[in-house]
């Protein structure tokens, strides 16, 4: 049947609470013959984390079904950097862990980076701002996680990463280096990948026009929007990233395909 990268954060859940009747639609889809892989751009969350989340609200998955913006950014960084190199981190404990787990090495020194690695951080403040800008400023390589401005939760939005990668190229007067999580290339591949079947192949499901329907426009997929998180469907018809289908939810979804 082919493969669906489905975004999490107001496709299958919103906060806590699971998108009612997701659970029931992701085992039809499966059981139609669908591959299904998660891709999520929040960093503030480990592998372990998402699937115990997942059983918890009645969805299968194991780390294997994972393809985390954390990851996908150590892997980038990893190609990139020599193995003396040294990165500054911006973050929560799960990119930490992942920068270490691809073997790179973490400073808090913004003179002696030859990278900056910066995901969505809750505690962000002046300081850790002046850090990444004098780092970059110095000619250290910028690599973010997310150009989310915002993450959905139960009762509305909060700020996210995209708002901290504003703040910083504002003051750079210039665009950092590379956002690797959607709709960037360096996420997609990493998810078809992780299907083993080729864009032409795969949909892509998500709530955002422009991370999620981008992405799967510019890597070749098919793309599904559904109106459980941020985007309105009048909102998705203007997109210059027009999605193939608009559903109310994953279920609707299903109920056409499964």
């Amino acid at each position: 049947m082919g493969g669906l990268v489905v975004d999490l954060d107001g496709t299958v859940y919103l906060g806590e609470s699971l998108i009612p009747g997701v659970d029931e639609a992701l085992g039809r889809l499966r059981a139609a013959g669908f591959g299904v892989v998660f891709a999520t751009n929040k960093s503030v969350a480990r592998p372990k984390d998402y699937v115990d989340k997942l059983t918890h609200l009645g969805v299968r998955a194991t780390e294997d079904d994972l393809v985390t913006v954390n990851a996908v950014l150590a892997d980038h960084l990893a190609e990139r950097l020599s193995p003396t190199d040294r990165v500054l981190a911006v973050g929560e404990a799960p990119l930490f862990e992942a920068l270490a787990a691809a073997g790179l090495h973490t400073t808090t020194d913004w003179s002696e980076a030859a990278a900056v690695a910066m995901g969505w951080d809750r505690s962000f403040d002046y300081a850790t701002l002046d850090a990444v800008f004098q780092a970059a400023r110095r000619g250290a390589y910028v690599a973010a996680t997310n150009p989310d401005v915002t993450c959905p939760v139960e009762h509305g939005e909060v700020p996210d990463c995209g708002m901290q990668i504003a703040a910083l190229e504002a003051g750079l007067g210039r665009p950092i280096d590379i956002v690797v999580g959607k709709p960037a290339a360096t996420m997609a591949r990493a998810a078809t990948s992780r299907l083993g079947l080729p864009p032409e192949h795969c949909w892509m499901i998500g709530d955002r026009v422009s991370t999620d329907m981008r992405m799967a426009h510019e890597a070749g997929m098919r793309s599904a929007l559904v109106l459980t998180g941020v985007t309105t469907r009048d909102q998705a018809v203007e997109s210059r990233w027009e999605p193939d289908l608009v559903c109310e939810s994953l279920v609707e979804f299903a109920d056409r395909f499964a």
